[in-house]
């Protein structure tokens, strides 16, 4: 065990590698290893060191995030001059994967940096994957450095020259620049809403006319870009072993060409040209003007010479021109590399000792990423008041909690805040405590002498005629079987370690802490009833430093380091912040943590970009083992940031994975290492979404005389009436809904006014609709419903409930007489009344308009409400019994609302983008006595249930109904030639080509389609085994989109008769679909038991 190396958070940086899927993140990553002795530099680039799974190996892809620290020096000069002196920094490194199905591994490591490494291949240019981790660094506030990597390829494989090459780089580091951009346009449009909303407050308040009419300031966005010249563009080729800025180059050429080596940097990249004759560098304009054709600098100095060192030692071998390359160079290489006949070492040694990857990557980190105490100053502020967004004000803090942070210093008087990432898992064998220890000098002492006192004792006893059996033998103790077992299970279970940074203060060994959970309130008090449940002390009982595939023991650990961290298993589910006073003082128990609270924070909050869409079912093979399965689970759900497990209503265990090769992944870990145990597994569960749209040929509507839709229902022989009309909803206000799905479920939570589920709602469309802040909900919802058509308008203030869950995409309309049922004034209503008064079903206790005791004091009515039923309920005589009033029905007809739209009529899948029109309700007692409807109302409500939820199904059925398909967006990078069969492929799979664009300046076609997830199970296998492994496709979660095809529809006009035929031989595809998911769950299906039926023939005997 060991205390990190004493290195100050200045001389420590934290970063993170993001790119593409097969960029070369982990070649990348390799180079760096090897400048620290950990592998071979041999190796580098070809042993992906930090792909430590078996799987990661096999498939050459990085599956989860590894974290490894190096350490790195560099001469700096004095501040007073004199000889440069080596410094030493602490470069904390986390590989990330590039696959879509493992994005959210890309959002748990960001949290914890400082800055990123961006790559790009310098072939396939700005991918899906790398807009996306642009995005993620920019929302986490990240300084990246762009490396745009595989600069061999443009050499060895699109045979392109060094002005080519020139060309397509600079049009690589624009589109990189444009996605950038794209960010800071959306940010200054919020930017400006914000200080729009600010002038018009102001102007409301009645402030001074200089201060209302203050410019908008416009904030500098040269920093965000990238550019060669200011040092934040590397160019590598990870697999050959080189890297360079274009500052090292300026160094080489500056005395050479009498220029400062600041001017020179600054003209090494652009349109700058060296005049031979002047020995002067200028302009595009004067180049043109004097009607030389020139070469610009970047080629001429720098890439012609990368381009003849492939030329004579790869591409056309040339000895003699090597030795002069050699020579030129000032590299010294082996006789045995120069008489190869393969030359891949004698171009790695030649690079190495030229442009080495790790100096000039290093180089380039320690320049350009802050340090955490100067980060921290700048991101912190923004992970605790996320408002801000990108805002360049400074935030002075407002305590000694937010001093420290801002700070980031490791004192032991500072609080101690750590923010835990991830839980990943590690086999108890592979911890350090645990692996078989070096002996010492006085360990062989010992053996040896107990060895001779065991012989001497043989010996004696062989010479007194003794059995060796009764011979006491104490050094070796009876064998005890059940032990041994439990070590054996104990060394191969998983045991799960917190991959955290800390922010502040000193973390040490049994120290004991506050682990504050993703839901704890900082304004509440601790001891408060909703943070009871979210706040727990949890001791430090194993620290560790990340090297990669290994962990090694530390005894503490300062702020801006990252480390791992044990003993918080059974207590941390995924992330949490873990806080304490400091150095001596003790976490304490029950109310007493109230004392604790100025160091208490949350810090939690992971963004993720890809939502789990593929579902399947697993039960072991052998059902004793069921224990085994959940116990596996759970840990899993633990490990796996992405990965969601439940437990359906028939009692199957299902888990939920970000794609095919994430559930691939999540099935063998279970097999492997969590479970340990044979799983059945069922085919993919995908969801599927039901609605309705105006049909060009439908049927008569189902209610004579009456809208389309409109259905009229009763319960109790009449007693009961209702009528209800349903209509599709225009596609604005749909995605509207959709998108501000949390938003909706935020309001109704804030105002205790619904029972909304805590469970994660997913959200069925991405990133295509605005999302609006709770306050501004309702204005915003009046104003789409207005744009969407005259028969909308006014619509919000009529709007009973939300669903599914409240907060779906489906709307239930209250259209009767009397007081209506409008959630917005039950919200404005509720927000007023005291928490012990809230209504917590959201339905309010009936009560007739006119009452006088409307708008009286809360409390009172509320008394009145409840000794006014009590006298109906219990009153003895017949003539003392009311009629009950008919919203008493309200909660029926929500909950039957509810349970409607989350079971649909065609296969029970929710439902979404339908309103419903509540008309009528009536209360029809005929003959019968007030008694007597009393005694039949509690089974009215009970049947209200049942016939709404009929009433509602069918009043979807009165349209044309359609299934809504999950949809993959996919991109596909391939050459001409295996175009065709990309095409093929994705036709195949029922999907759609969206755009087809040729890459300027290579032969690659990047193809983006549209895909039915239920289609796409074996797509990515099947494209690459068509094209021989040219086309890999990305899938990304899209959204679900109408599959335009009635699943009910059989052929009917003359003219369908007569292509079709009246078995209508043409597969409905929508019906195939339906009936999939009717037979999954159990439900009937209308088949045919019979097909092509043919008259038997009996073959005469010969």
């Amino acid at each position: 065990m060991q205390s990190l190396p004493d290195i100050p958070a200045s001389h420590t940086r934290n970063l993170c590698i993001v790119a593409h899927v097969d960029h070369g993140k982990s070649s990348f990553a390799d180079s760096l290893l090897a400048a620290n002795n950990i592998i071979s530099s041999r190796l580098a680039g070809t042993i992906r060191y930090l792909d430590s799974r078996e799987d990661e190996q096999e498939r050459g892809i990085t599956m989860e995030s590894s974290a490894v620290s190096l350490k790195w020096r560099i001469p700096t000069k004095p501040p007073g001059g004199g000889e440069p002196v080596l410094e030493e920094y602490r470069i904390n490194l986390i590989d990330t994967p590039g696959h879509v199905d493992f994005s959210s591994e890309v959002s748990t490591a960001s949290r914890l940096c400082d800055g990123a490494l961006v790559l790009v291949d310098a072939v396939e240019g700005v991918c899906t994957q790398t807009i996306t981790v642009l995005r993620q660094t920019h929302l986490s506030h990240l300084r990246p450095l762009l490396v745009i990597n595989k600069i061999d390829r443009l050499v060895t494989e699109l045979k392109l020259t060094p002005t080519e090459a020139y060309h397509h780089l600079a049009r690589i580091i624009e589109d990189v620049n444009a996605v950038v951009g794209s960010f800071y346009a959306s940010e200054r449009m919020e930017d400006d809403w914000r200080w729009r909303e600010k002038q018009e407050a102001a102007k409301g308040l009645g402030e001074a006319e200089d201060q209302v009419d203050e410019e908008y300031q416009e904030r500098d966005d040269s920093n965000l870009y990238f550019d060669p010249a200011n040092g934040t563009v590397i160019f590598s080729s990870a697999i050959d072993g080189w890297a360079f800025r274009i500052s090292r180059f300026a160094q080489l050429y500056a005395a050479k060409l009498g220029m400062s080596e600041a001017n020179l940097n600054q003209c090494l990249w652009g349109d700058w040209y060296l005049d031979p004759k002047l020995k002067r560098v200028i302009n595009r304009k004067k180049m043109e003007a004097s009607g030389k054709k020139l070469k610009p600098l970047f080629v001429q100095f720098v890439l012609e010479n990368i381009w003849a060192v492939y030329e004579n030692v790869s591409i056309n071998p040339n000895p003699v021109m090597v030795d002069k390359i050699v020579a030129s160079l000032g590299v010294k290489v082996r006789p045995q590399d120069l008489r190869a006949k393969d030359s891949r070492n004698l171009l790695l040694s030649i690079f190495a000792q030229w442009l080495p990857l790790a100096p000039s990557t290093f180089r380039a980190v320690i320049d350009k990423i802050p340090a955490p105490p100067a980060a921290q100053a700048t991101r912190v502020p923004k992970m605790l008041h996320p408002d801000l967004g990108h805002s360049h004000e400074e935030i002075v803090p407002t305590n000694d909690l937010e001093r420290n942070l801002y700070e980031g210093a490791s004192g032991d008087d500072r609080f101690t805040i750590a923010y835990v990432s991830k839980m990943f898992a590690v086999k108890s064998e592979d911890l350090p405590e645990n692996q078989r220890k070096a002996l010492t000098a006085d360990d062989m002492r010992a053996m040896a002498k107990a060895a001779r006192e065991a012989r001497d004792r043989k010996a004696k006893a062989e010479a007194e005629g003794i059995a060796l059996e009764d011979v006491p033998t104490p050094e070796k103790p009876a064998v005890d079987e059940e032990k041994l077992k439990e070590e054996e299970a104990k060394k191969n279970r998983e045991a799960l370690i917190g991959f955290a940074r800390l922010y502040s203060g000193t973390i040490r060994l049994g120290q004991s802490l506050y682990a504050v959970l993703p839901k704890y309130n900082a304004e509440l008090a601790p001891s408060h009833p909703q943070n009871v449940k979210h706040i727990a002390t949890v001791k430090v009982e194993h620290l560790y430093m990340m090297m990669g595939r290994e962990l090694v023991a530390a005894k503490e650990v300062h702020a801006g380091q990252l480390f791992a961290i044990g003993g918080l298993e059974g207590t941390v589910f995924r992330n949490a912040t873990l806080c304490g006073m400091g150095k001596g003082v003790e976490v304490k128990e029950g109310s007493q943590k109230d004392e604790d609270k100025s160091c208490l924070v949350n810090l939690a909050g992971v963004i993720q970009t890809s939502a789990p869409i593929v579902r399947v079912a697993l039960e072991p093979q052998d059902p004793s083992e069921m224990s085994k399965l959940v116990e596996g689970l759970r840990l899993l759900n633990q490990a796996d940031p992405c990965v969601e497990t439940l437990v359906q209503e028939t009692g199957e265990h299902v888990i939920l994975t970000a794609g095919e090769l994430h559930l691939e992944r999540c099935l063998k870990d279970l097999r492997d290492r969590f479970a340990r145990i044979e799983i059945t597994v069922s085919p993919p569960i995908v969801p599927f979404r039901e609605t309705a749209v105006k049909g060009i040929d439908m049927a008569s509507p189902k209610t004579a005389d009456q809208p389309r839709g409109t259905i009229l229902g009763s319960v109790q022989s009449g007693l009961v009436t209702f009528t209800i009309r349903a209509a599709p909803l225009p596609d604005k206000i749909t995605s509207f809904l959709l998108a501000n799905t949390e938003t909706t479920k935020q309001l109704l939570r804030d105002r205790r006014v619904a029972k909304v589920d805590d469970d994660v709602v997913q959200v069925d469309v991405v990133g295509k609709e605005e999302v609006v802040k709770p306050e501004a909900f309702w204005p915003s919802l009046e104003a789409v419903c207005k744009s969407a058509g005259r028969d909308w308008a006014g619509i919000a203030d009529q709007i009973w409930a939300f669903g599914p869950r409240r907060v779906g995409a489906n709307v239930l309309v209250d259209r009767t007489g009397g007081s209506p049922r409008s959630l917005k004034a039950r919200l404005e209503r509720q927000a007023t009344l005291p928490s012990s008064l809230a209504t917590p079903a959201g339905l309010e206790t009936p009560r007739d308009p006119t009452d006088e005791t409307v708008g009286a004091d809360p409390a009172a009515a509320l008394a009145l409400d409840v000794a006014e039923l009590s006298l109906q309920l219990e009153g003895g005589q017949e003539g003392e019994v009311t009629l009950p009033d008919v919203r008493e029905l309200d909660e029926n007809f929500d909950t039957a609302f509810q349970l409607a739209m989350n079971r649909g009529p065609l296969c029970a899948e929710p439902v979404i983008g339908m309103a419903y029109f509540l008309d009528e309700v009536a209360q029809n007692p005929g003959e019968l006595t007030p008694l007597q409807v009393r005694s039949k109302w509690s089974n009215a409500r009970g049947n209200l249930i049942s016939a709404g939820q009929d009433a509602f199904r069918n009043g979807l059925l009165d349209w044309s109904p359609r299934l809504q398909l999950a949809m993959y967006s996919c991109d596909i990078q391939a050459t001409g030639e295996v175009l065709g069969k990309v095409y093929g492929v994705v036709a195949k799979r029922k999907g759609r080509i969206v755009s087809e664009e040729m890459k300027e300046g290579t032969a690659f076609f990047t193809v983006s389609a549209l895909l039915p997830v239920v289609e796409s199970f074996g797509f990515a296998d099947e494209i690459r085994t068509r094209t021989s492994g040219a086309a890999s496709p990305q899938l990304v979660f899209y959204g679900y989109e109408v599959l335009d095809q009635d699943p009910f529809w059989v052929p009917t006009t003359e003219e369908e008769l007569e292509d079709l035929g009246e078995k209508a031989d043409k597969e409905n595809i929508a019906k195939k679909y339906m009936d999939g998911v009717r037979k999954r769950k159990g439900m009937a299906i209308e088949r045919k038991v019979v097909e092509h039926a043919e008259k038997q023939k009996t073959m005469k005997n010969r």
